[in-house]
């Protein structure tokens, strides 16, 4: 298992889905068919029906442990995670009980096409940018509850994660420092950034957000920030600051990330900036689902 993924919480999830699909009652069609059915072994196949990066290797043994635990599964592609697909992939062979597999079909389906799809945008953008410094990074714009699996399907694409939550990095943003004045914001940050060595655990990084170079300017003067994020930043600007970091002699100790409705269409733009980070909530709110298929044979 993944580390980022916690068995725990995995386990909890995946009996969320199994209960909100079965109910009270459970699968109540597949009770209706005869008992030579019930008592029937299959195979079959998952398949993919587009064209699109794998994620779920992680999850698919623990989804058949809660949902079909009488159902094996062999992987036809070796070690998937991340791996391309094409149009009739077959990713892997599930074969056991028949009555399981109709009750755990969709509720698999429905956790493999969505991580595949995040999968899928990622590598999009990760391409995009390839050949400058950039790193796609993605955000806190996450589906409750399935945020641990949306970022380990952005790693599947070649993508980077950001903070998990509020809890292991410390991200100040404008609403932290709303009403403070520009002269007054290297101040106000050193002394946040003073208070660190009471946190419960030490963060695995800072990072400011500014709003525009006369803030950032004020940002560098401070020491412990590892990241600079500049939202919603023109491109000319963007390369204003990584041209002022620079000059600082700060490359190399702060890096910079652009954020701010940047999509597939613009990224490049940005990339060629000389940003070293850039944020895409789009890659985990906005993926549209990678179609598979688990089809009988």
């Amino acid at each position: 298992m993944s580390s980022s993924i916690n068995p725990q919480a995995l386990a909890k999830l995946l009996e969320l889905a199994r209960d909100e699909d079965i109910g009270p009652f459970g699968d109540i069609t597949t009770r209706l068919l005869p008992e030579s059915v019930l008592g029937a072994t299959g195979a079959w196949e998952l398949r993919s029906r587009g064209k699109g990066r794998f994620a779920g290797a992680e999850i698919l043994p623990e989804l058949l442990k809660t949902l079909a635990p009488e159902v094996a599964l062999d992987w036809r592609l070796p070690s998937p995670d991340g791996k391309s697909l094409e149009p009739g992939t077959t990713i892997a062979r599930l074969t056991g009980r028949t009555h399981q597999m109709l009750v755990a079909e969709r509720t698999i389906l429905n956790f493999l096409q969505h991580l595949c799809g995040i999968a899928t945008l990622t590598e999009r953008y990760v391409s995009a940018v390839a050949g400058t410094h950039a790193k796609i990074y993605d955000t806190r714009k996450t589906t409750p509850g399935l945020r641990t699996l949306e970022k380990y399907a952005v790693r599947c694409g070649g993508g980077h994660n950001h903070r998990i939550g509020l809890y292991d990095a410390v991200l100040i943003k404008d609403n932290h420092l709303a009403g403070i004045p520009t002269t007054r914001l290297a101040h106000t940050v050193f002394e946040m950034l003073n208070h660190i060595s009471t946190l419960p655990a030490r963060p695995a990084f800072v990072e400011v957000e500014c709003d525009d170079l006369a803030q950032f300017e004020q940002l560098l003067r401070v020491v412990g920030i590892d990241v600079i994020l500049l939202d919603n930043f023109e491109n000319t600007e963007l390369r204003a600051a990584v041209s002022i970091r620079d000059g600082s002699g700060l490359r190399g100790k702060i890096e910079l990330e652009a954020s701010g409705g940047i999509t597939l269409d613009t990224i490049r733009d940005v990339a060629e900036t000389g940003v070293e980070r850039i944020a895409v909530g789009a890659i985990t709110h906005s993926a549209p689902i990678l179609d598979l298929g688990l089809d009988a044979v």
